[in-house]
């Protein structure tokens, strides 16, 4: 396991870097202008030297160059900074918000916070929902309840986010009064009291997310059981004489996530992408809300740096399923 982890990571070196080079060229080669909001009373010449500023009259291969310099050497070292209040990135120039002008990954530090309150808790919630109902969905397969969680798992599967994001608003914050229709991300958590308001702020957006993520996990969930409920296995070990709680968490539910674990692993991912519809319907100042404005505002450092980081956290993720593969059942080696 040691072995084939290691090489992984070696391997993930060059598909990283084939990641980050067309994620740039795919950003550089996309139509619009940073300097197109700049306005139209600015002389050209200042324009030029703005633009020089920002790094656009460089070759791309240079800016490509830079930015891998600046994302994998001076980031890391303004985090060791941070930490241990060192001064090893004191001079060195980081990657620059052409909409902010000033460091990107300051500001996703920024947001990350928001994002993991909302999307990270919607996440757990959905899981710790989900499986039960997918193994007790399967065990009790074509019942009331089976029925009734498939009823309504594949509504809260079809439903999109800007739509049920919509309709909670309207009923538990319109009619109701119950829930702040807009996320306060100014709001800090001090004492029990701010605590409340935030836990309330977080409910509908929560909701929202949780039954999606709830819907996709538990139908897999019960498909899985589904698959290892009728293996001779599971017959032997009821033969032996084993109890029926035993036969089903210990060894059916074992064997039933691995194919689980692979969903749960790869969305990991986008809980620090964010929701970004829902946090546009609830006005969640995290990382997909960031994502879009830099989208629109056209700013490439910002948007380049964001989607690189949700690729090294898939590949990251990818790694970790497949580790947990082996965990979960000893029969899989990695030779």
């Amino acid at each position: 396991m040691l072995t084939f982890t290691l090489r992984r990571l070696v391997l993930a070196v060059p598909t990283l870097l084939f990641i980050s080079l067309v994620i740039f060229l795919l950003l550089e080669f996309a139509p619009g202008d940073p300097m197109a909001q700049v306005p139209l009373t600015v002389p050209p010449e200042v324009k030029e030297k703005m633009r020089e500023a920002l790094g656009l009259g460089q070759p791309v291969h240079i800016r490509f160059w830079k930015w891998i310099v600046q994302f994998f050497w001076i980031e890391p070292q303004v985090m060791i900074d941070s930490f241990l209040g060192t001064t090893f990135s004191a001079d060195d120039l980081r990657v620059i918000s052409w909409q902010t002008r000033s460091p990107v990954m300051d500001i996703v530090v920024q947001r990350m916070p928001q994002t993991l309150w909302v999307v990270g808790t919607a996440y757990l919630v959905g899981i710790l929902i989900a499986m039960p109902i997918g193994i007790y969905s399967a065990y009790k397969q074509y019942s009331w309840f089976d029925n009734a969680g498939t009823f309504v798992t594949m509504v809260g599967f079809s439903v999109p986010p800007f739509f049920s994001g919509v309709l909670v608003i309207v009923i538990f914050s319109v009619q109701l009064g119950w829930f702040p229709s807009i996320y306060d991300t100014t709001h800090k958590v001090t004492d029990w009291n701010s605590f409340v308001v935030q836990l309330k702020q977080m409910i509908m957006p929560v909701m929202v997310l949780a039954l999606q993520i709830t819907s996709q996990i538990s139908r897999f969930m019960r498909a899985s059981m589904l698959d290892n409920l009728n293996q001779d296995y599971v017959r032997t070990a009821r033969a032996k004489g084993l109890r029926e709680r035993s036969v089903i968490l210990v060894h059916v539910l074992r064997n039933s996530m691995i194919p689980v674990v692979t969903i749960i692993a790869l969305g990991i991912p986008a809980i620090f992408g964010g929701a970004i519809i829902t946090e546009q319907v609830f006005k969640v100042n995290g990382i997909g809300q960031l994502l879009i404005t830099a989208i629109q505002a056209n700013d490439l450092p910002m948007v380049q740096t964001l989607t690189f980081i949700f690729a090294v956290l898939i590949v990251l993720f990818n790694l970790i399923a497949d580790i947990l593969y082996g965990i979960l059942d000893p029969r899989i080696r990695y030779d």
